[in-house]
Protein backbone atom coordinates (compact mmCIF):
# COMPACT_ATOMS: atom_id res chain seq x y z
CA UNK A 1 0.00 0.00 0.00
CA UNK A 2 3.07 2.29 0.16
CA UNK A 3 2.67 3.63 -3.39
CA UNK A 4 -1.07 4.05 -2.98
CA UNK A 5 -0.52 6.09 0.20
CA UNK A 6 2.01 8.29 -1.57
CA UNK A 7 -0.36 8.80 -4.52
CA UNK A 8 -3.21 9.73 -2.17
CA UNK A 9 -1.02 12.31 -0.45
CA UNK A 10 0.04 13.75 -3.82
CA UNK A 11 -3.62 13.97 -4.88
CA UNK A 12 -4.52 15.80 -1.66
CA UNK A 13 -1.74 18.33 -2.26
CA UNK A 14 -2.73 18.95 -5.88
CA UNK A 15 -5.41 21.64 -5.17
CA UNK A 16 -3.01 23.57 -2.93
CA UNK A 17 -0.20 23.43 -5.51
CA UNK A 18 -2.60 24.47 -8.26
CA UNK A 19 -3.82 27.46 -6.24
CA UNK A 20 -0.22 28.49 -5.51
CA UNK A 21 0.71 28.30 -9.20
CA UNK A 22 -2.33 30.37 -10.17
CA UNK A 23 -1.75 32.94 -7.42
CA UNK A 24 1.94 33.44 -8.10
CA UNK A 25 1.50 35.85 -11.07
CA UNK A 26 -0.86 38.01 -9.01
CA UNK A 27 1.90 38.62 -6.45
CA UNK A 28 4.65 39.18 -9.06
CA UNK A 29 3.07 41.02 -12.02
CA UNK A 30 2.89 44.85 -11.57
CA UNK A 31 -0.34 44.81 -13.58
CA UNK A 32 -2.16 43.50 -10.50
CA UNK A 33 -0.75 46.27 -8.27
CA UNK A 34 0.48 43.94 -5.53
CA UNK A 35 4.12 43.36 -6.45
CA UNK A 36 5.44 46.44 -4.62
CA UNK A 37 4.24 45.25 -1.19
CA UNK A 38 6.70 43.24 0.98
CA UNK A 39 3.93 40.83 1.92
CA UNK A 40 3.34 40.10 -1.77
CA UNK A 41 7.00 39.26 -2.32
CA UNK A 42 6.85 36.93 0.69
CA UNK A 43 3.69 35.26 -0.61
CA UNK A 44 5.20 34.84 -4.09
CA UNK A 45 8.35 33.36 -2.57
CA UNK A 46 6.29 30.92 -0.49
CA UNK A 47 4.45 29.81 -3.64
CA UNK A 48 7.75 29.19 -5.43
CA UNK A 49 9.13 27.20 -2.50
CA UNK A 50 6.02 25.02 -2.55
CA UNK A 51 6.43 24.50 -6.29
CA UNK A 52 10.11 23.58 -5.99
CA UNK A 53 9.39 21.07 -3.21
CA UNK A 54 7.06 19.05 -5.44
CA UNK A 55 8.23 15.55 -6.37
CA UNK A 56 7.87 15.01 -10.13
CA UNK A 57 8.09 11.87 -12.24
CA UNK A 58 9.08 13.12 -15.69
CA UNK A 59 12.58 13.49 -17.03
CA UNK A 60 13.75 17.12 -16.97
CA UNK A 61 14.91 18.53 -20.32
CA UNK A 62 18.58 18.13 -21.19
CA UNK A 63 18.86 21.81 -22.14
CA UNK A 64 22.14 21.27 -23.98
CA UNK A 65 21.56 23.53 -26.96
CA UNK A 66 25.13 24.02 -28.15
CA UNK A 67 28.73 23.22 -27.29
CA UNK A 68 32.01 24.89 -28.08
CA UNK A 69 34.20 22.77 -30.35
CA UNK A 70 37.51 24.54 -30.69
CA UNK A 71 36.61 28.18 -31.27
CA UNK A 72 33.19 27.45 -32.78
CA UNK A 73 29.83 27.20 -31.01
CA UNK A 74 28.11 24.16 -32.53
CA UNK A 75 24.33 23.48 -32.20
CA UNK A 76 23.24 20.24 -30.51
CA UNK A 77 20.29 18.14 -31.65
CA UNK A 78 18.88 15.33 -29.50
CA UNK A 79 18.35 12.20 -31.57
CA UNK A 80 16.62 9.01 -30.38
CA UNK A 81 18.79 6.46 -32.18
CA UNK A 82 17.25 3.28 -30.75
CA UNK A 83 14.32 2.77 -28.39
CA UNK A 84 13.31 -0.15 -26.18
CA UNK A 85 10.43 -0.22 -23.66
CA UNK A 86 12.94 0.56 -20.90
CA UNK A 87 15.40 3.02 -22.44
CA UNK A 88 16.28 5.28 -25.33
CA UNK A 89 19.73 5.36 -26.87
CA UNK A 90 20.02 9.13 -27.04
CA UNK A 91 22.58 10.82 -29.26
CA UNK A 92 23.58 14.47 -28.92
CA UNK A 93 24.23 15.05 -32.60
CA UNK A 94 26.38 17.90 -33.82
CA UNK A 95 27.76 18.71 -37.25
CA UNK A 96 31.56 18.85 -37.15
CA UNK A 97 34.08 18.64 -39.97
CA UNK A 98 36.20 15.89 -38.39
CA UNK A 99 34.54 12.73 -37.00
CA UNK A 100 34.93 12.37 -33.24
CA UNK A 101 35.20 9.17 -31.15
CA UNK A 102 31.79 7.68 -30.32
CA UNK A 103 31.20 7.34 -26.57
CA UNK A 104 28.30 5.63 -24.80
CA UNK A 105 27.70 7.07 -21.33
CA UNK A 106 25.99 4.46 -19.15
CA UNK A 107 23.82 6.34 -16.68
CA UNK A 108 22.84 4.93 -13.29
CA UNK A 109 19.32 3.70 -12.62
CA UNK A 110 19.19 4.94 -9.05
CA UNK A 111 16.00 6.88 -8.50
CA UNK A 112 16.86 9.83 -10.73
CA UNK A 113 16.90 10.33 -14.48
CA UNK A 114 19.94 10.26 -16.76
CA UNK A 115 19.85 14.08 -16.84
CA UNK A 116 21.71 13.90 -13.53
CA UNK A 117 24.75 13.48 -15.83
CA UNK A 118 24.05 16.68 -17.77
CA UNK A 119 27.45 18.16 -16.88
CA UNK A 120 29.17 14.91 -17.82
CA UNK A 121 27.50 14.96 -21.23
CA UNK A 122 28.12 18.66 -21.85
CA UNK A 123 31.83 18.31 -21.06
CA UNK A 124 32.29 15.14 -23.14
CA UNK A 125 30.62 16.78 -26.15
CA UNK A 126 33.60 19.06 -26.73
CA UNK A 127 35.66 16.22 -28.18
CA UNK A 128 33.33 13.25 -28.63
CA UNK A 129 30.23 11.99 -30.41
CA UNK A 130 28.16 11.36 -27.28
CA UNK A 131 25.38 8.82 -26.70
CA UNK A 132 23.68 7.99 -23.39
CA UNK A 133 21.39 5.35 -21.89
CA UNK A 134 18.33 7.53 -21.28
CA UNK A 135 16.41 5.21 -18.94
CA UNK A 136 12.62 5.44 -18.87
CA UNK A 137 10.63 5.73 -15.66
CA UNK A 138 9.69 2.10 -15.02
CA UNK A 139 6.26 3.09 -13.67
CA UNK A 140 5.42 4.10 -17.25
CA UNK A 141 6.46 0.75 -18.77
CA UNK A 142 3.53 -1.67 -19.25
CA UNK A 143 3.73 -5.12 -17.66
CA UNK A 144 3.59 -6.62 -21.15
CA UNK A 145 7.16 -5.37 -21.73
CA UNK A 146 8.39 -8.04 -19.33
CA UNK A 147 10.87 -8.03 -16.46
CA UNK A 148 13.89 -5.81 -16.06
CA UNK A 149 16.72 -7.08 -13.91
CA UNK A 150 20.51 -6.97 -13.93
CA UNK A 151 20.64 -9.24 -17.01
CA UNK A 152 18.32 -6.93 -18.92
CA UNK A 153 20.41 -3.92 -17.89
CA UNK A 154 23.51 -5.67 -19.25
CA UNK A 155 21.56 -6.60 -22.41
CA UNK A 156 20.90 -2.92 -23.06
CA UNK A 157 24.58 -2.00 -22.88
CA UNK A 158 25.46 -4.75 -25.36
CA UNK A 159 22.53 -3.89 -27.64
CA UNK A 160 23.27 -0.17 -27.65
CA UNK A 161 26.96 -0.74 -28.41
CA UNK A 162 25.87 -2.98 -31.28
CA UNK A 163 23.74 -0.15 -32.68
CA UNK A 164 26.65 2.31 -32.35
CA UNK A 165 29.07 -0.02 -34.08
CA UNK A 166 32.75 -1.05 -33.73
CA UNK A 167 35.43 1.13 -32.14
CA UNK A 168 33.03 2.89 -29.78
CA UNK A 169 33.97 3.72 -26.19
CA UNK A 170 32.20 3.28 -22.85
CA UNK A 171 31.98 5.58 -19.84
CA UNK A 172 30.02 4.30 -16.85
CA UNK A 173 29.13 6.28 -13.72
CA UNK A 174 28.58 4.73 -10.28
CA UNK A 175 26.05 1.90 -9.97
CA UNK A 176 26.19 0.55 -13.58
CA UNK A 177 29.94 -0.06 -13.49
CA UNK A 178 29.23 -3.67 -12.50
CA UNK A 179 26.88 -4.24 -15.45
CA UNK A 180 29.28 -2.37 -17.74
CA UNK A 181 32.25 -4.54 -16.78
CA UNK A 182 30.04 -7.62 -17.19
CA UNK A 183 28.88 -6.51 -20.65
CA UNK A 184 32.42 -5.92 -21.89
CA UNK A 185 33.58 -9.26 -20.46
CA UNK A 186 30.79 -11.12 -22.25
CA UNK A 187 31.37 -9.22 -25.51
CA UNK A 188 35.11 -9.91 -25.31
CA UNK A 189 34.53 -13.60 -24.71
CA UNK A 190 32.14 -13.74 -27.67
CA UNK A 191 34.46 -11.66 -29.90
CA UNK A 192 31.54 -9.30 -30.49
CA UNK A 193 32.38 -6.88 -33.32
CA UNK A 194 31.16 -3.91 -31.27
CA UNK A 195 33.34 -4.66 -28.23
CA UNK A 196 34.38 -1.16 -27.09
CA UNK A 197 37.87 0.17 -27.63
CA UNK A 198 37.99 1.63 -24.10
CA UNK A 199 36.01 1.44 -20.88
CA UNK A 200 36.00 4.14 -18.19
CA UNK A 201 34.54 3.15 -14.82
CA UNK A 202 33.87 6.09 -12.51
CA UNK A 203 33.15 5.85 -8.76
CA UNK A 204 31.45 2.45 -9.00
CA UNK A 205 30.88 -0.41 -6.51
CA UNK A 206 33.00 -3.09 -8.19
CA UNK A 207 34.08 -4.54 -4.83
CA UNK A 208 32.16 -3.21 -1.80
CA UNK A 209 34.24 -5.28 0.61
CA UNK A 210 36.94 -2.62 0.32
CA UNK A 211 36.58 0.26 2.81
CA UNK A 212 32.79 -0.17 3.15
CA UNK A 213 30.86 3.10 3.36
CA UNK A 214 27.68 3.83 5.31
CA UNK A 215 25.70 2.95 2.17
CA UNK A 216 27.48 -0.40 1.89
CA UNK A 217 26.96 -1.18 5.57
CA UNK A 218 23.27 -0.32 5.36
CA UNK A 219 22.80 -2.97 2.66
CA UNK A 220 24.26 -5.55 5.02
CA UNK A 221 22.09 -4.72 8.04
CA UNK A 222 19.03 -6.56 6.76
CA UNK A 223 18.42 -9.82 4.87
CA UNK A 224 17.30 -9.44 1.27
CA UNK A 225 13.78 -10.52 2.30
CA UNK A 226 13.50 -7.35 4.41
CA UNK A 227 14.19 -5.18 1.36
CA UNK A 228 11.59 -7.10 -0.67
CA UNK A 229 8.94 -6.77 2.04
CA UNK A 230 9.51 -3.15 3.11
CA UNK A 231 10.79 -1.26 0.07
CA UNK A 232 8.97 -2.81 -2.87
CA UNK A 233 5.51 -1.63 -3.93
CA UNK A 234 3.14 -1.91 -6.90
CA UNK A 235 2.49 0.96 -9.31
CA UNK A 236 -1.13 2.25 -9.05
CA UNK A 237 -3.43 1.27 -11.91
CA UNK A 238 -3.75 4.87 -13.19
CA UNK A 239 -0.19 4.74 -14.61
CA UNK A 240 0.92 2.94 -17.78
CA UNK A 241 2.94 0.49 -15.70
CA UNK A 242 0.06 -0.24 -13.33
CA UNK A 243 0.70 -3.42 -11.35
CA UNK A 244 4.45 -3.46 -11.99
CA UNK A 245 6.47 -4.04 -8.82
CA UNK A 246 8.99 -1.27 -8.23
CA UNK A 247 11.34 0.33 -5.78
CA UNK A 248 9.71 3.77 -5.84
CA UNK A 249 11.87 6.75 -6.67
CA UNK A 250 10.24 8.79 -3.90
CA UNK A 251 11.53 6.25 -1.35
CA UNK A 252 15.06 6.63 -2.66
CA UNK A 253 14.70 10.42 -2.61
CA UNK A 254 13.48 10.32 1.00
CA UNK A 255 16.49 8.20 1.97
CA UNK A 256 18.91 10.59 0.27
CA UNK A 257 17.32 13.67 1.85
CA UNK A 258 17.18 12.15 5.34
CA UNK A 259 20.96 11.59 5.20
CA UNK A 260 21.45 15.38 4.94
CA UNK A 261 18.16 16.68 6.33
CA UNK A 262 19.50 19.91 7.85
CA UNK A 263 21.32 20.85 4.63
CA UNK A 264 18.17 20.48 2.54
CA UNK A 265 16.00 22.39 5.05
CA UNK A 266 18.51 25.24 5.09
CA UNK A 267 18.68 25.24 1.29
CA UNK A 268 14.92 25.81 1.03
CA UNK A 269 15.03 28.51 3.72
CA UNK A 270 17.79 30.32 1.85
CA UNK A 271 15.88 29.92 -1.42
CA UNK A 272 12.90 31.70 0.18
CA UNK A 273 15.13 34.46 1.57
CA UNK A 274 16.87 35.00 -1.79
CA UNK A 275 13.50 35.35 -3.54
CA UNK A 276 12.18 37.84 -1.00
CA UNK A 277 15.39 39.87 -1.29
CA UNK A 278 15.24 39.77 -5.13
CA UNK A 279 18.56 37.89 -5.20
CA UNK A 280 17.45 35.90 -8.21
CA UNK A 281 20.91 34.77 -9.32
CA UNK A 282 21.44 33.01 -6.00
CA UNK A 283 17.91 31.60 -6.04
CA UNK A 284 18.45 30.26 -9.57
CA UNK A 285 21.34 28.05 -8.42
CA UNK A 286 19.10 26.40 -5.80
CA UNK A 287 16.16 26.10 -8.20
CA UNK A 288 18.24 24.44 -10.90
CA UNK A 289 19.60 21.86 -8.47
CA UNK A 290 16.29 20.92 -6.85
CA UNK A 291 14.29 20.77 -10.07
CA UNK A 292 16.64 17.95 -11.06
CA UNK A 293 16.86 16.43 -7.59
CA UNK A 294 13.09 16.27 -7.06
CA UNK A 295 12.49 14.53 -10.41
CA UNK A 296 12.40 10.83 -9.50
CA UNK A 297 12.18 7.61 -11.48
CA UNK A 298 11.05 4.24 -10.14
CA UNK A 299 13.33 1.22 -10.38
CA UNK A 300 12.17 -2.22 -11.40
CA UNK A 301 11.88 -4.40 -8.29
CA UNK A 302 13.87 -7.17 -10.01
CA UNK A 303 16.74 -4.81 -10.81
CA UNK A 304 16.81 -3.24 -7.36
CA UNK A 305 16.70 -6.51 -5.42
CA UNK A 306 19.28 -8.20 -7.66
CA UNK A 307 21.61 -5.20 -7.35
CA UNK A 308 21.36 -5.11 -3.55
CA UNK A 309 21.91 -8.86 -3.25
CA UNK A 310 24.54 -9.51 -5.92
CA UNK A 311 26.54 -6.27 -5.71
CA UNK A 312 26.20 -5.09 -2.11
CA UNK A 313 25.58 -8.30 -0.17
CA UNK A 314 27.14 -11.22 -2.07
CA UNK A 315 29.99 -9.34 -3.81
CA UNK A 316 29.37 -11.72 -6.70
CA UNK A 317 31.57 -10.02 -9.32
CA UNK A 318 34.85 -9.78 -7.37
CA UNK A 319 34.30 -13.28 -5.96
CA UNK A 320 33.95 -14.70 -9.49
CA UNK A 321 30.33 -15.75 -8.89
CA UNK A 322 28.35 -13.25 -10.98
CA UNK A 323 26.25 -14.90 -13.69
CA UNK A 324 24.84 -13.40 -16.87
CA UNK A 325 22.07 -15.48 -18.46
CA UNK A 326 23.54 -18.69 -17.10
CA UNK A 327 27.15 -17.79 -17.96
CA UNK A 328 29.83 -16.88 -15.45
CA UNK A 329 31.14 -13.37 -15.97
CA UNK A 330 34.92 -13.52 -16.49
CA UNK A 331 36.61 -10.08 -16.64
CA UNK A 332 39.91 -11.76 -17.48
CA UNK A 333 38.44 -12.32 -20.97
CA UNK A 334 38.93 -8.58 -21.59
CA UNK A 335 42.15 -8.23 -23.59
CA UNK A 336 41.62 -5.46 -26.15
CA UNK A 337 39.54 -2.87 -24.28
CA UNK A 338 41.61 -0.23 -22.52
CA UNK A 339 40.55 0.32 -18.91
CA UNK A 340 40.41 3.57 -16.92
CA UNK A 341 39.15 3.61 -13.34
CA UNK A 342 38.42 6.92 -11.60
CA UNK A 343 37.79 7.55 -7.90
CA UNK A 344 37.22 10.57 -5.65
CA UNK A 345 39.31 11.08 -2.54
CA UNK A 346 36.30 12.06 -0.40
CA UNK A 347 33.68 9.77 -1.94
CA UNK A 348 31.41 8.55 0.88
CA UNK A 349 29.26 6.39 -1.43
CA UNK A 350 31.92 4.40 -3.32
CA UNK A 351 35.11 4.55 -1.28
CA UNK A 352 38.61 4.58 -2.70
CA UNK A 353 39.60 1.09 -3.77
CA UNK A 354 36.14 -0.16 -4.71
CA UNK A 355 36.43 0.88 -8.37
CA UNK A 356 40.17 0.22 -8.50
CA UNK A 357 39.30 -3.46 -7.93
CA UNK A 358 38.37 -3.69 -11.63
CA UNK A 359 42.07 -3.41 -12.47
CA UNK A 360 42.83 -6.71 -10.76
CA UNK A 361 39.77 -8.42 -12.20
CA UNK A 362 40.89 -7.53 -15.75
CA UNK A 363 44.02 -9.58 -15.17
CA UNK A 364 44.82 -10.31 -18.83
CA UNK A 365 44.99 -6.67 -19.87
CA UNK A 366 48.50 -5.47 -20.67
CA UNK A 367 49.83 -2.87 -18.20
CA UNK A 368 49.88 -0.08 -20.80
CA UNK A 369 46.13 -0.58 -21.32
CA UNK A 370 45.32 0.11 -17.66
CA UNK A 371 45.04 3.53 -16.03
CA UNK A 372 43.85 4.53 -12.58
CA UNK A 373 43.19 8.08 -11.40
CA UNK A 374 42.23 9.45 -7.98
CA UNK A 375 40.96 13.03 -7.84
CA UNK A 376 41.91 14.85 -4.66
CA UNK A 377 39.30 16.86 -2.80
CA UNK A 378 36.10 15.58 -4.43
CA UNK A 379 33.20 13.52 -3.17
CA UNK A 380 30.98 11.23 -5.20
CA UNK A 381 29.26 13.79 -7.43
CA UNK A 382 32.48 15.72 -7.97
CA UNK A 383 33.86 12.77 -9.91
CA UNK A 384 31.49 13.41 -12.82
CA UNK A 385 30.35 17.04 -12.41
CA UNK A 386 31.80 20.38 -11.48
CA UNK A 387 35.10 22.13 -12.03
CA UNK A 388 37.42 19.31 -10.96
CA UNK A 389 35.62 16.94 -13.31
CA UNK A 390 35.91 19.44 -16.14
CA UNK A 391 39.48 20.59 -15.50
CA UNK A 392 41.24 17.54 -14.07
CA UNK A 393 39.33 14.27 -14.54
CA UNK A 394 38.00 14.88 -18.04
CA UNK A 395 41.45 15.41 -19.59
CA UNK A 396 42.45 11.96 -18.29
CA UNK A 397 39.29 10.39 -19.74
CA UNK A 398 39.84 12.17 -23.06
CA UNK A 399 43.45 11.02 -23.18
CA UNK A 400 42.61 7.35 -22.70
CA UNK A 401 39.92 7.54 -25.40
CA UNK A 402 42.25 9.27 -27.84
CA UNK A 403 45.03 6.73 -27.36
CA UNK A 404 42.53 3.85 -27.76
CA UNK A 405 40.83 5.23 -30.90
Amino acid sequence: MMYQAYQAQADLMWPLRTMANLAMPMFQDPMFGLSSFPASRQAAAACQVLKLAEVTHKRPPWNILSVKVGDTEVPITEEAVHVTPFATLMRFRKDVAVPQPRVLIVAPMSGHFATLLRDTVRTMLQDHDVYITDWHNVRDVPLAAGRFGLDEYTDHIIEFLGVMGPESHLLSVCQPTVATLSAVAIMSEDRHPATPASMTLMAGPIDCRISPTAVNKLAMTKPIEWFEKNLISSVPARHAGGGRRVYPGFVQLSAFMSMNKDRHVNAFKEYYQHLVADEFDKAEITRTFYEEYMAVADLSADFYIETVKLVFQDYALPKGELMYRGRKVDPSAIRRTALLTVEGEKDDICAIGQTLAAQDLCSKLRPYMRTHYVQAGVGHYGVFSGRRWQNHIYPVVRGVIQVSS
